[in-house]
């Protein structure tokens, strides 16, 4: 029987983690390090994610990527393999919104959108599960939203709900195809967290307020507040959950 602590350890494997520039993204390469992960990190700033790998340390790396492009994407995981050897791990947290009410939305932004947030997770997901596949084994754990199971309301934006909705459903499909195959794939649905997406509902008065009034524990969430449900689904701790959405919004989706 695995101790608790090493049941959370991801020493000596590879992980991968999009949208590392700032944010969630960052939050995720610098626990997965922590928690023994070799990580390379993925955005298109490189400035920042060069940076983000440095303050890491020799465990990382860090690769350019628009996850729009499928081959710049299958570059992504193919560098992972040949920079450490292996892919155990690929954190899929890439994802934009631009929210408007849905009359005055170019059916080209809920395009971009739907590129960015969806069609860029299953191209990660084809490219890290053939490589999965062919080693029996690994973890794929996709950054949906509440706003993937809930409306938005007041916050309009039909292009981010129906991405976001569309990754908790391609995540359950992904992880029933593969799950005799070895590999896992899981999605954590974050609520409300600071970020640099969100840097306007946390600063601004009438933002926050909102937020406070429509979560349960009356509060945002703190960015560590991730880190428990991501090396759930990262490691072997959660060697037998798969298919699943892991809320994580301090009881936004109750109300």
């Amino acid at each position: 029987m695995t101790a608790p602590e090493g049941l959370f350890s991801l020493r000596d494997r590879v992980a991968v983690v999009t949208g590392a520039s700032s944010g969630i993204g960052e939050h995720f390469a610098r626990v997965l390090a922590d928690a023994g992960a070799k990580v390379v990190v993925a955005a298109r700033r490189e400035a920042r994610i060069a940076a983000l790998a440095d303050s890491i340390g020799d465990g990382a790396a860090h690769f350019t990527c628009d996850v729009t492009d499928a081959d710049q994407v299958e570059d992504l995981m193919a560098f992972a393999v040949h920079r450490f050897g292996s892919l155990e791990v690929v954190v899929n947290n890439a994802g934009m919104a631009d929210p408007r009410p849905a009359l005055e939305e170019p059916v080209e932004l809920f395009r971009e959108v739907v590129e960015t947030n969806l069609v860029s997770v299953f191209a990660a997901c084809q490219a890290a599960g053939r490589r999965m596949v062919e080693a029996g084994a690994g973890s794929i754990v996709n950054v949906a939203s509440v706003l993937g199971l809930v409306a938005s309301g007041r916050i309009p934006q039909a292009s981010y709900t129906a991405s976001k909705a569309g990754v908790v459903n391609l995540t359950r499909e992904l992880a029933l195809q593969w799950a005799n195959r070895g590999i896992r794939v899981n999605a954590i649905a974050p609520g409300w967290f600071p970020t640099e997406m969100t840097s306007v509902m946390f600063e601004e008065g009438r933002g926050l307020a909102f937020i406070e009034r429509n979560t349960p524990m009356r509060r945002g969430g703190r960015l560590d507040e991730l880190s428990g449900a991501l090396l759930l689904l990262a490691s072997d701790a959660g060697s037998y959950i798969t298919g699943q959405t892991l809320v994580v919004d301090g009881g936004w989706t109750l109300a």
